[in-house]
């Protein structure tokens, strides 16, 4: 057996047992995957794969088992390569970033100027996408680090780790009537006032969306949810033309931008939440990574993350507000 026939292995799994895109992927053809796969099943002496026909079409109860130790031994092949990369060129390389818009457009731009005056020979990408989306990017090694609210701590095989705290805002537009409250009544707004005007918040996905539905089932509402949307910038921009109230991330609100809008924080209604890192169990994390996480929070320490890594979860003391 050798490396060669893990990777096929590999590949084909996460391919969704395509042997045909697990080919283009590793730029060979595909009547070698499957021979070598086929090979190494011999070798092994049971099957990985269950068949019909000649198309694959998922493990075996062994294959499961094979499937896991492939993974293991492929993680550390790459942590070799990446303590090989920390010693011989250590200050260069790459970080790919998988976020939700509302990290890379309120978060992550407080970090990153910063970072790059540091390390100026780190290639740094962002990668949008929803968070199960970029927990699987992790997961993938498509990415170095996956940062959202929903999801990530729920993610076999993610080591997550808090960053901040944040509570939701309700947006309004400067004439409308919940606009005239006074300061004491907007800090005791009611879920029934909100679901009396139409509003506009986040894709089920998303920034916590999964709480504002409980809280309003919890309470037998059933609020006229007129747009969804993926990011905070577009549920600004239709509450601005009067489709409605906007809930959205407290981070998202900035009084100094948003001169159209008024703010009202409902932390009361719907609690709070955290957003975290999440990062592949058992990797290798290169020095620049360690400092880049501190600078996303400063609980967020060499040790604290060396401990998490290793099976000891920091507690969510360490989270900063937003």
């Amino acid at each position: 057996m050798n490396l060669q026939q893990f990777r096929f292995v590999r590949e084909t799994i996460r391919r969704d047992y395509n042997l045909t895109e697990a080919a283009r992927t590793l730029y060979t053809s595909q009547p070698g995957v499957s021979k070598a796969i086929i090979e190494f099943e011999d070798e092994l002496g049971l099957k990985i794969f269950e068949r019909h026909g000649k198309r694959i079409k998922g493990l075996t109860k062994p294959g499961q088992a094979v499937a896991q130790v492939i993974d293991r031994i492929m993680r550390e092949v790459d942590n070799l390569k990446k303590v090989s990369d920390e010693y011989a060129r250590r200050d260069e390389g790459g970080l790919v970033i998988a976020c939700t818009h509302t990290q890379a457009r309120y978060l992550l731009p407080r970090v990153i100027p910063e970072f790059r005056k540091r390390f100026p020979k780190v290639r740094l990408s962002l990668a949008e996408g929803s968070p199960g989306q970029l927990a699987e990017m992790v997961l993938h090694e498509q990415a170095d680090m996956a940062l959202a609210t929903e999801s990530l701590a729920l993610t076999p095989g993610l080591v997550t780790m808090p960053v901040y705290s944040w509570e939701h805002t309700v947006v309004i537009r400067r004439d409308h009537p919940l606009g005239d409250l006074t300061s004491s009544e907007a800090r005791n707004l009611t879920l029934a006032q909100l679901a009396a005007y139409p509003i506009v918040t986040y894709d089920r996905a998303f920034t916590g969306r999964t709480t504002i539905d409980e809280v309003f089932s919890s309470q037998g509402m059933h609020p006229d949810i007129v747009l969804e949307a993926i990011d905070a910038d577009v549920i600004k921009t239709y509450v601005d033309v009067g489709m409605g109230i906007g809930i959205i991330a407290g981070v998202a609100y900035d009084p100094r931008r948003d001169t159209n809008l008024v703010g009202l924080p409902v932390g009361h209604l719907f609690g709070t939440h955290t957003t975290r890192v999440g990062l592949k169990a058992g990797v290798f994390l290169r020095d620049y990574v360690y400092t880049f996480l501190e600078m996303l929070a400063p609980g967020l320490e060499r040790e604290v993350v060396t401990e998490a890594m290793l099976g000891v979860e920091p507690s969510d003391h360490h989270a900063v507000a937003a």
